[in-house]
């Protein structure tokens, strides 16, 4: 099996190399690509030292069988032919082909036999928010077709990558310190602050993070389910929260949902209310599962159930879902 990943020093990047080894993804090659300005960095993968190389247009990727990537919409989409050139499978982490109706959109827990459909090679990784929501939303679909979701989403800085998390840390030093502090990864100061826009904003007034999850949800669940997002930017160093709101074709009772989310793959149940346990991100760093608490009745509405979820942005809802894929592919025989 000869692996690459692209963009191996940015935050996904680093992750990659941690599941795949904490995973024993099976690897007898490993060949990391990057940047100009990070090729020649070398990074430790099970007792070697590998050194990244500069992504070109060129046959690096001959007898590649898996290629992950995260270096962006436009590195993917301009080395896509590139990399899947010789017959690799491109996992792409960007939002670069996620709804091309000819790249599958996957979560494992949720659509992995899509992922056996790629007439380009490529298969789409959602958006982080996208595939916390929908693991948690596909335990109760099997109780009762979803009709529609309202969903707030609380954003760590993690989000948007490894500069924007040490950005984060920076701010708060600086405050402590009595200085200005720097703001240049996000709109606005994120430290002791909360910003309700995450990406642009698009023609309707949501933000193009809001429409994905709109548009990611119906193309992974092959539904119409219609999802009205809020995004907001925590100042959280890692892991993402999302308060939801569900509406089902007949009334889901609380014990039925956590039963549902008890048995859910991909799913961990935390809720006890009464001895106040429930999933907060600063616990959740670092961890694989998607953590479901606060399981209520939605008061205003009677088809209504309300929850909360907890997942790490740059494990579930990007390096380990990617990699999970892969073990997806070969657990069926490719």
């Amino acid at each position: 099996m000869k692996v690459a990943i692209v963009g191996a020093s940015g935050a996904v990047g680093q992750e990659f190399l941690r599941v795949l080894d904490e995973r024993n993804f099976p690897i007898d090659e490993l060949l990391l690509f990057g940047s100009s300005r990070s090729a020649g960095r070398a990074y430790p993968f099970r007792g070697k030292q590998i050194v990244v190389k500069e992504l070109k247009h060129n046959d690096d990727f001959k007898g590649v069988d898996i290629a992950f990537t995260s270096a962006g919409a436009g590195t993917s989409k301009e080395f896509a032919e590139t990399i899947t050139r010789y017959g690799a499978i491109m996992i792409d982490n960007s939002s670069a082909f996620r709804m091309d109706d000819d790249v599958p959109l996957v979560v494992p827990e949720v659509n992995g036999d899509d992922a056996f459909v790629r007439p380009r090679g490529i298969i789409a990784n959602p958006n982080c928010t996208t595939i916390q929501m929908v693991v948690a939303l596909n335990a109760i679909e099997a109780l009762s077709h979803i009709k529609r979701v309202h969903v707030a989403t609380y954003q760590a800085a993690s989000g948007a990558g490894a500069s924007a998390m040490a950005e984060l840390k920076k701010q708060f030093e600086q405050l402590v310190a009595g200085e200005q502090p720097t703001v240049e990864k996000f709109y606005f100061q994120l430290a002791y602050n909360l910003i309700p826009q995450v990406d642009v904003f698009t023609d309707n007034l949501y933000t193009k993070e809001e429409m994905k999850m709109y548009n990611e949800t119906r193309k992974i669940m092959h539904s119409d389910i219609a999802v009205s997002a809020t995004c907001v930017r925590v100042p959280v160093m890692r892991a993402h929260s999302e308060a939801i709101w569900i509406e089902t074709e007949r009334p889901v009772s609380v014990a039925e949902a956590r039963e549902a989310f008890a048995h859910a793959k991909g799913v961990v149940l935390e809720d006890d209310p009464a001895n106040r346990v429930y999933p907060m991100p600063l616990e959740k760093a670092g961890c694989d599962p998607v953590y479901v608490g606060r399981i209520r009745s939605d008061i205003a509405n009677p088809n209504g159930l309300t929850f909360w979820t907890v997942s790490d942005q740059i494990r579930k809802g990007a390096a380990l879902n990617a990699v999970q894929i892969a073990e997806y592919l070969l657990a069926h025989g490719e």
